[in-house]
């Protein structure tokens, strides 16, 4: 159990600690172990125990609720709340906009135990009587119950994957001799899984006997198909065909309706037919291959018609690292520690963008800390030459577009990654006015993350995205594709349309901690599937290339 893990238990301790109306000041001191726990420079489960009462933030309390988690996996108290809370209520904790006061209020005030009795209250106006409960707050509690609800059961790619190619090696290993593969969302590594789906040869039998075996739980197969629940929880669905069809039925599943739609009518494709492989259906059809993540939009099959498509990027194309967050602000590490892990995994630049003083939350640097900041970097640059670490900062784009320091201090960065965090809800209007002055602004280097979107948490604030990167072609500005698996923003079917206008993009990992380097590949698979190639991503620039683009960007 790593600190993020204990931090979590922590978190919901004290909330749950508000909500059945406990002691307090207890239930402030766990909620300050939490934040304390996810900051510590040491894994817990790596300390002796003898030692974690000593270590900063952490009282002798919580110190044995540590422990015996780390030896139990459970801490006692909370399971002791779990079974008094409401499974409805429980629900309840992961909507936006809901503190536990107002769900104690709506549990114990209203008598509401479920999602779906609290949907219709709001309906109903029934919150409007009840103290702490506006218009606008019931209008976002309904809100907030929708998208949780149209989301249940959604996975991201990035939580699906090991297990998805894990289960498919292991039917390959045990059946020998017959055709396994991955199929549908899956396989096309949409940012968002519903179900995991695979296709086989395997009989139906042996696999049902296989699926009860190893505990899946699997249904009664149909026909076509059989379906079972795995591990993580998510629904498994496997199809069943002869090995003549392998190759077209593997085809189909691994299209989008709208791109094999197109496939069909541009190229006369008979799905009837049998191939030997996925070349040899491409040149039956005289079309040029296209990836198996590209299988989304119609327009790719008309652009494989009329030549190979552009190689898209990979995660071996990215030299430099933008876009990270060190100990100086919410990061983990020092930032001498980020640019050693940098050099080792053969980085040839590293750019430092901590968060802006507006960011109180997550110690957003001043005026003076950003001042030693950049001794600091200057330090580090002379030892580790020729390796660079390039002096920026995450900046907070205002409630009125405006950027989060004078322009003075905004001149001694070396870039300026511009960012919306704060009042998010939002109008489409007041989104854009706020977006387009802050890329108006000389300053602004990216625009980070543009919709503040956190995929199957939040929806993002509604923006013109056609606007939008037209204003950056129109100032230059380079637009980010946060490679963080929860934000994935730009989203990749913005893609073409910014590579059409000309835009430069930038995959970045956004990360807090070395171990998030690494999330560059989620960004990497969602590029692929817009068609971004190396030569339009800054971050796949060199060293001397991105020196250079920055000193023509000034």
């Amino acid at each position: 159990m790593d600190n993020y893990a204990i931090a979590d238990q922590f978190s919901l301790l004290s909330r749950l600690m508000d909500i059945h109306g406990d002691n307090p000041f207890k239930s402030k001191s766990y909620s300050s172990a939490a934040f304390n726990i996810e900051k510590l420079p040491v894994q817990l489960a790596d300390t002796p125990a003898e030692k974690i009462s000593s270590l900063k933030g952490i009282g002798d309390s919580s110190a044995r609720k540590i422990i015996e988690l780390i030896e139990t996996g459970k801490m006692t108290v909370l399971e002791d709340l779990i079974i008094k809370t409401p499974s409805g209520i429980l629900e309840m904790m992961a909507l936006k906009g809901l503190g536990p006061k107002k769900i104690a209020t709506i549990w114990k005030e209203m008598g509401i135990e479920s999602m779906g009795e609290l949907l219709y209250a709001c309906n109903e106006n029934r919150l409007l009587m009840y103290k702490g409960f506006g218009e606008k707050t019931q209008e976002s509690v309904k809100q907030s119950i929708n998208f949780y609800l149209h989301n249940k059961g959604y996975f991201l790619y990035a939580e699906t994957e090991d297990f998805a190619h894990e289960f498919e090696n292991v039917l390959k290993q045990y059946f020998t001799g017959e055709e396994v593969s991955l199929a549908g969302d899956v396989l096309r590594q949409s940012n968002i899984i519903t179900q995991l789906e695979l296709i086989t040869t395997i009989p139906q039998a042996s696999l049902y006997a296989f699926l009860q075996a190893q505990n899946f739980n699997p249904e009664q197969p149909d026909e076509k198909f059989i379906t079972a629940i795995g591990a993580t929880g998510i629904r498994i669905i496997i199809h069943f065909t002869s090995k003549e069809k392998f190759i077209a039925a593997r085809f189909a599943s691994s299209c989008s309706e709208l791109f094999l739609d197109e496939f069909i009518s541009a190229t006369g494709y008979d799905a009837g037919t049998t191939f030997t492989s996925e070349a040899d259906l491409f040149a039956a059809c005289g079309i040029h291959p296209i990836p198996v993540n590209q299988r989304e939009l119609p327009e790719t099959v008309r652009k494989a018609l009329n030549g190979p498509l552009p190689t898209p990027i990979e995660v071996s194309d990215i030299k430099g690292i933008i876009h990270t967050h060190s100990n100086w602000s919410d990061g983990l590490h020092t930032i001498e520690v980020m640019a050693k892990a940098c050099i080792a995994h053969g980085y040839e630049y590293l750019v430092i963008s901590d968060h802006s003083r507006s960011a109180a939350y997550a110690n957003g640097l001043s005026a003076d800390r950003i001042r030693e900041q950049h001794a600091y970097v200057d330090e580090l640059n002379a030892k580790y030459a020729p390796f660079r670490i390039f002096k920026s900062i995450e900046c907070d784009i205002l409630g009125d577009g405006s950027l989060d320091y004078p322009d003075e201090i905004l001149a001694s960065f070396d870039l300026v990654i511009a960012s919306v965090h704060s009042n998010l809800k939002m109008t489409e209007e007041k989104a854009m006015q706020r977006l387009l002055k802050a890329i108006q602004h000389p300053a602004t280097t990216i625009l980070g993350h543009m919709t503040g979107r956190l995929l199957l948490s939040r929806p993002g604030y509604p923006i013109d995205h056609k606007m939008i990167i037209d204003a950056c072609v129109d100032h230059n500005v380079v637009i980010e594709i946060n490679a963080h698996p929860r934000r994935l923003d730009l989203d990749w079917s913005w893609i073409p349309y910014a590579l059409e206008k000309g835009c430069l993009l930038s995959i970045d990992p956004d990360a807090h901690q070395v171990e998030a380097f690494s999330d560059v590949k989620y960004g990497v698979i969602s590029s692929q599937k817009g068609g971004l190639t190396k030569e339009r991503n800054l971050s796949s620039f060199s060293l001397e290339q991105f020196v250079e683009f920055l000193s023509k960007s000034k």
